[in-house]
């Protein structure tokens, strides 16, 4: 049986299309609330723990959690599951370490409302050098991980309602465009909230089905055995392999669209709640995805199934296991997933165009009511672009996301560790290793690559390290600089 398409079901259709008019809604309720461009952009700094936490999460995780992660596991096996606990490592040190520090920080200067701003405030940079590297690093990025998100929509949409990709791509493309374009901040984390708690829910469901169907867990794990024994393997290809997945941790550091979070949260006691939901959250959520795809081998074997696309494995389950009604809500947790993430990274882009080109760089002032305007057009314009990289049928979400996280993780990573934590860093130091990170990201990613097969996030955050450390050796930090950051050390 071919499960690259199925029977066009009405029942899903229309769950479909109430869960689309549902965050459509939330948009348009926050369009009316939207009252200034810090609203728009970080909902006034006034987000409780719970909706920081899930909203980090949901944006976080996007597609590649129901798609990409369990359809690795099918292809591959166990191997791939430290992907899964670099990036549990790398969360939970983010909002232990990280989170603090930098919403500290942003109430100290009173006016850090985009990750730019944070570094212009701690570096006292006036003539705004650093403030557009950033610009650029995050529109080039951030364009590319966009894609991922319409990628895996137009494959969603493809697969349930046997859309020619084109016309798929392209639905998916209005619905995040539009409830982003409407609600700015809270409604993109009102929206991941409930996202989030789909995404889980839709998660522990159906490994439990699974294992029902299958038998039990010593059933699947025998017909495991039996059909791919080579998936029980953990070296996972080799100690570069395992290394290069294990890096992932590193990206969280240097994702704009999550620290944002830190900053919007409304004060620093509601840290460590946030952090345990946080956690328990993607803890739940990667190792259902885990399951999904792992006792998915078992279960396409044993029903002689043929999936020829590893990535949709969450899909097919979805489908075979359950009616179409229920199985209607499950799918909605892909699209949940690619609109959180979607739109959280089309806000950072906007505010990216408005906030720091045109009114910080280009000293262009006009009224607050315009720069919310115009951050409205520019998710268009970046969803534009995105949509246009989108177009290629042969996309990967996989290489797509690690691609954008490699490129965030080296160069705003780097970055932002050595900020919070290196009171003697400068302006240099941080300008020099944003470029060198995000260049030997890209470098390493079509070049060096031929040469030794490790994830680019590594190369390019060592690369970072150093010209931070040497620049800032050779160029010291201002007066200032050193004084802001003495300030912070005092609130902790």
């Amino acid at each position: 049986m071919n499960l690259q398409s199925v029977e066009l079901s009405y029942p899903i259709i229309i769950t479909f299309i109430t869960y689309a008019f549902l965050m459509l809604f939330i948009g348009f309720y926050f369009y009316k609330k939207n009252q200034n461009s810090k609203d728009y952009f970080v909902g006034n700094a006034s987000m409780g723990p719970v909706v920081s936490a899930l909203s980090a999460g949901a944006s976080d995780m996007s597609s590649w959690l129901l798609m990409a992660f369990p359809g690795a596991l099918y292809a591959a096996g166990l191997g791939q599951i430290y992907i899964a606990i670099g990036l549990t490592f790398g969360m939970f040190l983010n909002w232990t370490f990280i989170a603090k520090r930098l919403k500290i920080f942003s109430q100290i200067t009173k006016d850090c409302i985009t990750i730019p701003d944070f570094f212009e405030s701690r570096f006292h940079d006036n003539k705004h050098i650093l403030r557009s590297v950033c610009s650029i690093v995050i529109l080039v990025f951030f364009t590319i991980y966009i894609s991922a998100g319409l990628v895996s929509g137009a494959k969603l949409f493809e697969s349930v309602f046997n859309l020619p990709y084109l016309y798929a791509l392209s639905i998916g493309f209005l619905v995040i465009v539009l409830y982003t374009f409407l609600g700015g901040y809270k409604a993109v984390c009102w929206t991941d909230m409930i996202q989030g708690l789909l995404m889980m829910g839709s998660l522990v469901i159906i490994p439990f089905v699974m294992i029902f169907e299958l038998g039990g867990f010593g059933e699947a794990f025998s017909t495991i055995h039996d059909v791919k024994p080579q998936a029980f393997g953990l070296d996972g290809g080799g100690w570069l392999v395992v290394v290069s997945t294990l890096a992932w941790g590193l990206g969280y550091f240097g994702q704009p669209h999550i620290l944002i979070r830190f900053i919007s949260i409304k004060n620093v006691k509601e840290i460590p709640t946030a952090t345990f939901i946080g956690i328990t959250w993607m803890v739940i959520s990667l190792a259902g995805a885990a399951m999904i795809g792992f006792l998915g081998i078992a279960y396409i074997a044993k029903f002689n199934l043929n999936l020829n696309d590893p990535e949709r494995i969450f899909i097919v389950m979805s489908q075979v296991l359950f009616n179409p009604w229920v199985a209607g809500i499950l799918l909605s947790a892909i699209l949940a997933a690619i609109m959180s993430t979607a739109s959280s990274q089309l806000l950072v882009c906007a505010s990216t165009l408005v906030q720091d080109f045109y009114t910080q760089i280009l000293k262009r002032k006009t009224s607050d009511k315009n720069i919310t305007l115009f951050s409205r057009m520019g998710v268009l314009v970046v969803a534009c672009v995105a949509f246009v990289l989108s177009l290629d049928t042969q996309s990967q979400i996989l290489g797509i996301v690690s691609y954008a996280w490699a490129g965030f993780g080296a160069s705003f990573g780097s970055v932002i560790l050595f900020a919070l934590f290196y009171k003697n860093m400068s302006k240099e130091g941080a300008i020099a290793g944003m470029i060198s990170g995000a260049l030997t990201v890209i470098l390493y990613k079509h070049f060096g690559s031929n040469f030794i097969a490790v994830y680019e996030i590594i190369p390019g955050f060592l690369v970072a390290s150093c010209f931070i450390v040497i620049f800032s050796t050779i160029f010291k930090a201002s007066k200032q600089s050193v004084c802001h950051y003495e300030k912070m050390l005092k609130e902790i």
